[in-house]
């Protein structure tokens, strides 16, 4: 059953997205994806699903790098639509061609060719609100055929023969998607409507169609967009997509909730969030991120943003942040300093931190649990000799893929081989070319052989079946462990790694020997 507040998330979807397109148009990352996207028709006979491609490749260019792709080959139908295209509304031209049949040879070509076609319909549908609705024509034996709810009205034992249905809960683009797919199998997805689209195969029950939808939101799944399509999975009774969105929240939770998607989600997901123990970051985030989330609601209920009203608007949801699990300076800095507490609030927790004789507290105590993170080991053995191996302000770097999209958090790296030694580093991941991640620091070996963890500012998502390059140069002591007997594969957990050389490394290391020896990850 789709819940009420469905339409109020779609536009609040809709406006994240702007602020997402806005945001790409005025960046120099090339790393990431354009805000344009050719759309794939894929006939369900063959796969079902929307598969994005940057448009900004030449026809030639796209032709020669997905050849080998059934969904867009001419000889299966494919049909791409750039977005913010439009095709004809309907086909109602074949009323000037009495033998139009013979044009079309299968079924689903004919059928198509019904669609949105006032030729024999015996139905029209009223769709979208007063003032910007739309009159749709439909054939009820197609309809009933493809829905179990169309049936029902249509055929069921409560039918109601009526010449116009009016539809004002959908929207009139999204309704012609599922129109065009209960005619032809074939699916349009766009960003702008897919939540609309959504909505409306739920409605109607029409499952390919809402599988269709939700792989679609996957794959534009980030940590900005996170909490927003949280709030919308549930909304829509969908585990995997919440799922999906748990991962990427808990691995990158200081991105999803300093994101501006999180301002928009509503008052029951915020509360879920919060509560979530394996969120991974650090508690001065999270009520930073509920101190923007309550102005964002004021204004949303046109409320000036005074210290009341955020608490009001919190609620209880503002005693589910845990700030007696922040440091007493970051306390002081911060929460303490914001008019969301009150004064009384504040002093306690003073106490709380200083006293012999705590007060009690409002907040719970409990330190999150956060996220462990895994490591991936690819030698066998480590090892040191005096005249190998040396770190000298060269590239060391190796290429690896994974077969379930996972969260790199950082490299583990060998030390001196010759007694303490502090080492300046450079590490970086990188996909095709392209920097995902970088960081400059410094760590100390103790001389040992162990590995020492270098971060990265974020976790990084790395999605499967693509190969990632992990890089990093060191200077310090020139004499270091290196590790022997490379795996090309490792399992960890229920992922698995796969090793490559990189065309990167100047420093000797690869698949066999040589340096990384750990990449650290979330999973």
């Amino acid at each position: 059953m789709i819940k009420p507040e469905g339409c109020r998330l779609i536009h609040r979807w809709r406006e994240t997205l702007k602020k997402s397109k806005s945001v790409k148009r005025g960046s120099s990352d090339s790393g990431r994806l354009p805000a344009c996207y050719e759309i794939v028709t894929i006939s369900l006979g063959k796969k079902m699903a929307a598969e994005l491609y940057p448009s900004k490749h030449s026809n030639s260019q796209h032709n020669s790098e997905h050849s080998g792709n059934s969904a867009v080959s001419a000889s299966k139908r494919s049909l791409l639509l750039r977005q913010g295209q439009q095709k004809p509304l309907n086909n109602n031209h074949i009323h000037n061609n009495t033998n139009w049949q013979s044009f079309y040879p299968t079924l689903r070509e004919r059928n198509a060719m019904m669609y949105n076609n006032e030729l024999m319909a015996d139905v029209h549908f009223i769709v979208g609100s007063p003032g910007a609705s739309q009159r749709v024509p439909a054939h009820k034996y197609i309809l009933a055929v493809g829905s179990s709810v169309f049936y029902a009205m249509f055929y069921g034992e409560l039918a109601e023969n009526k010449s116009d249905i009016h539809i004002p809960d959908v929207e009139p683009a999204a309704f012609l998607i599922l129109l065009k797919y209960l005619y032809s199998d074939e699916i349009d997805l766009e960003a702008d409507t897919v939540l609309a689209t959504l909505y409306a195969a739920k409605k109607y029950i029409v499952p390919y169609l809402a599988k269709a939808c939700v792989n679609f939101l996957e794959t534009s799944l980030e940590a900005k967009n996170a909490c927003i399509l949280l709030s919308q999975s549930r909304l829509f009774e969908e585990p995997e997509l919440t799922q999906r969105c748990w991962e990427v929240i808990d691995a990158q939770a200081e991105l999803a909730l300093r994101s501006e998607g999180f301002c928009e989600i509503d008052l029951q997901t915020l509360e879920i969030i919060l509560s979530r123990e394996t969120l991974n970051t650090k508690e001065v985030v999270v009520f930073e991120a509920i101190v923007s989330w309550a102005e964002a609601e004021c204004k949303r209920q046109g409320l000036p943003p005074s210290a009341r009203n955020k608490r009001s608007v919190l609620g209880k949801a503002l005693y589910i942040v845990r700030i007696p699990t922040m440091s007493l300076e970051e306390f002081a800095n911060g929460a303490a300093q914001c008019d969301l507490l009150t004064l009384e609030q504040t002093h306690d927790i003073f106490l709380w931190y200083t006293a012999v004789n705590k007060p009690q507290l409002e907040f719970s105590t409990a330190q999150r649990k956060g996220l462990a993170p895994q490591r991936c080991h690819r030698f066998q053995s480590s090892a040191y000799r005096s005249n190998q191996w040396r770190y000298r302000g060269r590239c060391d770097s190796i290429q690896f893929a994974v077969d379930k999209r996972v969260f790199i958090a950082g490299l583990g790296l060998y030390g001196s081989s010759c007694g303490k030694a502090e080492y300046s580093v450079k590490i970086e991941l990188k996909r095709q070319g392209v920097v995902l991640a970088q960081n400059f620091t410094k760590f100390v070996s103790d001389g040992s052989s162990i590995t020492f963890s270098v971060w990265f500012e974020h976790p990084v998502q790395v999605e499967q079946d693509t190969f990632y390059t992990a890089s990093a140069i060191l200077d310090g002591n020139e004499l270091s462990y290196f590790g022997q007997e490379g795996m090309t594969e490792v399992q960890c957990g229920k992922v698995t790694f796969q090793f490559q050389c990189s065309s990167d490394s100047t420093n000797g290391t690869g698949v066999q020997g040589g340096q990384i020896p750990e990449l650290i990850f979330y999973a």
